[in-house]
């Protein structure tokens, strides 16, 4: 029996439902001899629930999911989130993600409304190659229950520019063309950490000092500022954003850019982390994020 993506991840919802609701006993805890596959943890490092993760997130006017891309549970809980902060805020809520860039507005309104078939939009709006597994499910609810969806990414040939030439080649292009970035220009502060860690991944993908590492940080500023700038121009009063890990780690990334184009906004983040371990935060895990979701370093990868 063939079964659409949606059908299957709502069959897996509900088996893993089912099997946690084996695995734990009547006071929730988690019966002796078998493992559970993530746990929850506080700022402080305190393990909470599910529920009161969603309590704390609801009170937040902008909720960044840093995640990581191909963890099966995270995309999982990706989709109960929105699921559970939906029934709290009902049509308040309003989404966006890193997955679309902002030139795809357009076409990511036309398929939400129905008005062009989902192989168009499958062929027109550059997505993920993961996301059929990974991202349709929560983009699919929001489609059904009408909830605004925002494509907040820059535009990937303008991230590749300033890769190339630097922030200040922005100020060449079009008044047309900068309709789908922030406004110029945009506050870059140089921070040798992430050069470093832009040359390290270089080595590793074997370019050597090809790129140059600051125009590297200037590319990644700009990813940073064009999705705070979006969630600030179209947010009204409760926005759930989903985003690498990156962008959102220890209060950076997107978070100083929102606080600039709308000040005194309420953000929390949640930081996704693989472990060997899940009964607590590793050192180095810590100040990442308002909240933490722990999954074991060996869960299935969806790709």
């Amino acid at each position: 029996m063939k079964y659409t993506v949606r059908e299957f991840m709502k069959k897996l919802g509900l088996l893993m439902f089912f099997f946690l609701g084996l695995l734990l006993d009547a006071k929730g805890e988690l019966q002796e001899g078998y493992k559970k596959p993530y746990t929850i943890f506080d700022a402080d490092g305190r393990e909470i629930g599910y529920e009161e993760l969603v309590k704390g997130l609801s009170q937040a006017d902008v909720v960044c999911i840093g995640e990581i891309h191909n963890c099966s549970i995270i995309h999982w809980l990706e989709l109960e989130l929105t699921r559970s902060l939906y029934a709290i805020h009902g049509d308040k809520l309003m989404m966006g993600a890193e997955m679309f860039e902002a030139d795809n507005q357009l076409i990511l309104d036309e398929y939400m409304e129905n008005k062009i078939s989902y192989d168009s939009f499958e062929k027109e709006a550059r997505i993920w190659s993961n996301y059929n597994t990974d991202y349709e499910p929560f983009v699919y609810f929001a489609k059904e229950n009408k909830i605004p969806f925002i494509a907040t990414n820059v535009p990937r040939r303008y991230a590749n520019m300033v890769k190339n030439k630097g922030l200040q080649s922005l100020d060449s292009l079009t008044e047309e063309a900068k309709r789908y970035l922030p406004p110029l220009p945009i506050h870059f502060v140089r921070e040798e950490e992430n050069e470093s860690m832009f040359s390290m991944m270089q080595m590793i993908g074997g370019k050597m000092a090809a790129d140059n590492t600051e125009y590297l940080a200037q590319a990644q500023a700009l990813k940073d500022a064009t999705m705070g700038w979006f969630i600030a121009k179209y947010m009204k009063t409760k926005f759930l954003h989903f985003n690498g890990n990156f962008h959102t780690d220890f209060g950076k990334g997107i978070i100083p850019y929102l606080l600039e184009y709308r000040p005194n906004t309420k953000i929390k983040t949640v930081c996704s982390v693989r472990q060997e371990q899940i009964e607590q935060i590793d050192e180095v895990n810590k100040g990442r994020g308002d909240y933490y979701i722990c999954v074991l370093e060996d869960m299935t990868s969806t790709y």
